[in-house]
């Protein structure tokens, strides 16, 4: 804007706008506010767009399972994608049918295993959501979920997710679904013959990386085979060789009815599935469920791709070695702040001692260190498969850091406190001495 005098002429410049003011305007506010504007990846790092590097140790939140840019994922994106990209769901393509059967080996369902694809890990509930109403029918309306889960935001995964405030303004809620504790006693008290199944995730990522009791899954297995119900467990966070076994329900040694997998088997690709089991595979029929997406040459290809690099570079033998290591170095970190270390393989949630989990991600990523809160005493890691032990000594640096900027910090707000006590405590004698 240009303004004119007789004197003189003034310019006043509009300041040109940021990458905040675009996502601010033209993206929508389902979100908080966008960390950084990070431009390119490679291994466990990122850049953001001023060149500024970040060590990733929370990969997309458990995405990027070989890191960024993999030679592996690049070559599998281009060359399924200068060949085949989408066909629909009318027709089968070969990336479909080798994943499908890849799957199913690595879960071990055997030969009457089946898989339903989809893009996400929404989807794959979305489906496993389906696969339990097929199953209960009207004679078993009741489904069962853990409270504090967390299944996904479309309204009938947001039912099977035990957290009212999610809930709250999309009420109400697809019928059917209760929400008990994570124990087994109150398992015990509310399965019966009318239940058609029982969602679980084996270690509640969303809720702070916390793990089921110990012996948890196999009572589970137990009292739903006892009732008819089914068993169906979410992999989408745990899944992909990301707790140290290619599914965090093999630590249980059980077989369940279904599991749903996401995040870690796309590498970055967006993809999600259901793979059933032989009690559970001949549920569906055709018509009952499709997408348009679901199961395309494209992703298919990428994820095949991912889970045999994940497999030939012995990443799920890795994630159980680099995580004990990993566990280590955190519990060993010189601070007050940390309470406990909990998680399985390279998903971790570090428990703290005061509600400063928010605080200590902008000091880590201040730091140069992308990690998340989970919740306000949790700081959740999940850094790509490929660690190793210069990542993890980067790590050691950077949180250090960031634990020591927090912990001046509350220092400093506590001697501000003590400082406003006693002027208060100063202030209170002076007007309540007596004026005779």
């Amino acid at each position: 804007m240009t303004t004119a005098t007789s004197a003189q002429t003034t310019v006043t410049e509009t300041a040109a706008p940021t990458w905040a003011d675009d996502v601010d305007r033209d993206l929508v506010r389902s979100a908080g506010a966008r960390l950084a504007m990070l431009e390119r990846g490679e291994g466990a790092y990122v850049w953001d767009a001023d060149g500024v590097e970040y060590l990733d140790f929370l990969a997309g939140i458990a995405v990027n399972s070989l890191g960024h840019a993999h030679p592996v994922f690049v070559e599998a994106v281009s060359r399924q994608a200068a060949t085949l990209a989408h066909v629909s769901n009318y027709f089968a393509t070969p990336p479909q049918l080798a994943l499908a059967a890849q799957l199913k080996r690595l879960a071990g369902t055997g030969e009457a295993g089946r898989v339903y694809f989809g893009n996400s890990g929404a989807e794959a509930n979305e489906a496993a959501f389906k696969l339990a109403r097929l199953h209960g029918g009207a004679e078993r309306p009741r489904i069962l979920a853990l409270k504090d889960a967390f299944h996904g935001r479309t309204m009938g995964t947001l039912a099977l997710t035990g957290k009212p405030q999610m809930q709250q303004p999309f009420e109400p809620m697809v019928p059917g679904v209760e929400s008990i504790d994570s124990t087994i006693e109150a398992l015990e008290a509310a399965i019966d013959d009318r239940v058609a199944a029982l969602f679980v995730e084996p270690i509640k990522g969303e809720a702070g990386v916390v793990e089921l009791p110990e012996g948890y899954l196999q009572a589970a297995r137990e009292l739903t085979a006892r009732h008819g119900a089914l068993l169906i467990i979410d992999e989408i966070q745990t899944g992909a060789g990301r707790t140290g076994a290619w599914f965090a329900f093999q630590h249980a040694g059980i077989e369940p009815d279904a599991i749903t997998v996401a995040k870690g088997i796309g590498g970055g690709f967006p993809i999600g599935a259901l793979v059933t089991f032989p009690a559970a595979s001949e549920l569906f029929y055709p018509g009952t469920h499709g997408s348009t997406f679901g199961g395309n040459p494209l992703g298919t290809a990428v994820a095949s791709a991912v889970l045999g690099e994940i497999e030939s570079a012995g990443l799920v033998e890795a994630a159980a070695t680099r995580g004990e290591q990993l566990r280590d170095v955190i519990a060993g970190l010189d601070t007050n702040l940390i309470d406990e270390v909990r998680g399985r393989g390279l998903l971790i949630g570090i428990g703290l001692r005061h509600p400063v989990a928010g605080a200590l991600v902008a000091a880590a990523q201040s730091h140069g260190l992308i990690v998340n809160a989970a919740n306000d005493r949790t700081v959740r890691v999940a850094p790509p498969l490929t660690i190793g032990d210069v990542e993890i000594d980067a790590f050691a640096e950077r949180f250090g850091a960031a634990l020591h900027t927090v912990e001046q910090a509350l220092l400093l707000d506590a001697d501000s406190t003590v400082e406003q006590a006693l002027l208060l405590d100063e202030t209170s004698n002076a007007t309540s001495e007596d004026p005779a």
